[in-house]
């Protein structure tokens, strides 16, 4: 009789499962057949969504500027030059003094900067009198908003839900590469075991493993082949699993029989059959009798054997655990300030990261109209119909499926991060919010890692910024020395930095968001030379990321950007330089023993990055 001589960290059981899932081939199919399949590879748009800029409302597109002067008593009164539908496509220049009737989802023409909504409007004739003034860009939804083309859409291992298959249709994917289902052999062990349906003898129970194991299977969108009740007799089990082995399963999962006592056969018929014990017992409660091992294939790869407890609860407990399997519902603090809309119930989208006091719930705030709200969500709460305001308290989030946690990295979005991880092979949750925000994620202990890029007022970098904000048990990692500048089409006539100052109001630009480094130098840049920002054809379009600013400079949508060399360089467009900058690296003080902070710290020391390396790479040089 074997006895527990060493117990296993749940953490090894876990790696070797990852171990062997990790080696499950690829195949792409339709998308629609993709529902709780898993990602094969990153998905980066090729265009964007919207691939047009569009109307949000019902009503007219003016030129704002036609109705500022507009109230109840003294409405503006403009020509209706034509009408415009969803589907549409518009060939109208709109003049001042004009409108265009204009439906929900319908294209912008051209000439027109808003969206006046019909309930502030009353049409006569060819004629419309507009009852309210609007603001520039009010009720449009401007091309690229959602997603912009060369953004990450989704990362490889994504389970893809019904909102991610939503946004790869947006995209405009029709096949999805995807790892290959699983194909799982269950198998039930133990006399005393009965089949639901039939009666129930003398000192017998219900099966209930193999139907909770069934439904756990099936709804991480595997396979699964039941092999029947096995009674305790050795040669029996022997005959079952081998015939699950050659039926060429991925996985053979047993429930019962792991244990120490006599009748407990799995990790015996582990070794009968040629195979290799990897853990005999687990560091867990419920489910310490676990085994987990493997048998050799038909050809000759080793396939996954698993031995979970008898008991139900410690059977579904281990099989979570071992395949991650998460709750439906969680408790977070919600740290930010929120105005929920008045007289209804609202359901707002959030991403959950891992806090030093919990989870931190923050909002996904891009608008109903967007289905990356969706897409980069794990959940939603309720904000109840009489609560207009949601601050800095614990929020109830129910999820959308299984939340998969890692590192958390938020702040300001740069390629190297990216490239960090895919050579780290670390699983992070990257939130792209701006040096400040991600600065501000570190001191609420919500973030792991925060990548910054702030440029002091006595030119120094970050540094003034963690004193400023009033860091603690924080510590700023030396990270690397990027070029930005401008982004510029090689047609055209725009080769120096004097070029780009003379003619900067001539031409179509787009930024980067409000709060992110890139920003505020680019601000700098514009006060230091007196530069009036609303003479910018697009200074407030914003992009989330450099490589969208890339991709949109390059197809056309507009004629400049700001951003970082190594995207110009991917794009092949002009970079004319503004300056230097230490994108660097904010950590929390208590996470510099996490396992996966120290991989991401020595993997940015000898990565080859498309960045400048300064001698103290991945070297401390402040703590606060």
């Amino acid at each position: 009789m074997k006895r527990f001589l060493k117990l296993s960290s749940v953490e090894e059981g876990k790696r070797i499962v990852k171990k062997f899932l990790d080696k499950i081939g690829w195949e792409e199919i339709d998308l629609l057949e993709a529902v709780n399949r898993t990602l094969a590879e990153d998905v980066v748009a090729e265009i964007d969504v919207p691939p047009f800029d569009r109307a949000l409302m019902d009503g007219y597109a003016v030129r704002s500027e036609d109705t500022y002067m507009a109230d109840e008593d003294n409405p503006v009164i403009l020509k209706v030059v034509g009408r415009i539908r969803a589907g549409d496509t518009p060939n109208i220049q709109v003049k001042s003094g004009e409108a265009v009737e204009i439906a929900t989802g319908a294209p912008i023409p051209k000439g027109c900067d808003a969206v006046i909504m019909v309930e502030y409007t009353e049409k006569e004739g060819d004629t419309v009198k507009i009852y309210q003034g609007v603001a520039p860009h009010e009720n449009i939804q401007y091309c690229g908003s959602d997603i912009m083309a060369g953004e990450l859409v989704l990362r490889k291992d994504t389970v893809l839900s019904p909102r991610d298959i939503g946004a790869l249709a947006a995209i405009g994917k029709k096949k999805i590469k995807v790892k290959r289902k699983l194909r799982v052999a269950l198998i039930s062990t133990g006399d005393e075991l009965i089949d639901p349906g039939r009666p129930l003898g003398e000192c017998k129970i219900y099966d209930v493993n193999t139907y909770t194991l069934a439904a756990s299977i099936r709804e991480r969108g595997w396979d699964f082949k039941f092999y029947g009740i096995v009674g305790d007799k050795e040669e029996d089990l022997v005959k079952t699993i081998k015939r699950a082995i050659e039926d060429n399963n991925d996985i053979v999962i047993l429930s019962g029989g792991t244990s120490a006592g006599s009748s407990d056969l799995t990790a015996n018929v582990i070794e009968k059959l040629g195979g290799e014990i990897y853990i005999h017992g687990m560091k867990i409660k419920p489910g310490k009798p676990t085994v987990i091992g493997s048998i050799p294939g038909k050809d000759g790869i080793p396939k996954l054997i698993v031995g979970l407890p008898g008991y139900p609860t410690s059977c579904l407990t281990v099989f979570n655990v071992l395949f991650e399997g998460e709750k439906r519902s969680i408790r977070g603090h919600f740290p930010l300030r929120y105005i929920s809309a008045k007289g209804r119930v609202e359901y707002l989208p959030v991403s959950v990261v891992r806090s030093s006091k919990g989870y931190a719930v923050y909002p996904v705030l891009k608008g109903s109209g967007a289905i990356t709200s969706l897409t980069y969500s794990d959940g939603y709460i309720v904000i109840e119909e009489g609560k207009e305001i949601l601050e800095d308290e614990p929020v109830e989030v129910h999820l959308f499926g299984n939340i998969k946690f890692g590192l958390s990295i938020i702040g300001s979005h740069c390629i190297g991060v990216d490239i960090i991880l895919r050579e780290s092979n670390i699983y992070a949750k990257t939130i792209n919010v701006g040096s400040i925000g991600g600065l501000l994620s570190i001191k609420r202990g919500e973030g792991d890692i925060a990548g910054i890029h702030l440029l002091g007022e006595d030119g120094e970098y970050n540094i003034p910024f963690l004193e400023k904000y009033k860091v603690r048990d924080a510590v700023l990692i030396r990270g690397y020395i990027r070029r930005q500048g401008f982004m510029v089409r090689r047609d055209l006539p725009l080769e120096t930095l004097e070029d780009i100052l003379k003619n900067i109001d001539r031409y179509r630009f787009i930024n980067r968001n409000k709060g992110s480094g890139t920003r505020i130098l680019f601000d700098k840049f514009l006060e230091e030379r007196g530069i009036d920002k609303s003479k910018i054809k697009g200074y407030n379009i914003e992009a989330k990321t450099h490589s969208a600013v890339g991709m949109a400079v390059a197809t056309g949508r507009v004629d400049i950007g700001v951003g970082i060399e190594t995207v110009a360089e991917m794009y092949n467009l002009r970079f004319i330089p503004i300056g230097e900058e230490y994108y660097d690296f904010l950590i929390r003080s208590e996470k510099l023993e996490d396992e996966n902070v120290i991989k991401f710290i020595e993997t940015l020391k000898k990565v080859d990055l498309p960045f400048k390396k300064p001698l103290n790479c991945g070297e401390i040089i402040y703590r606060c």
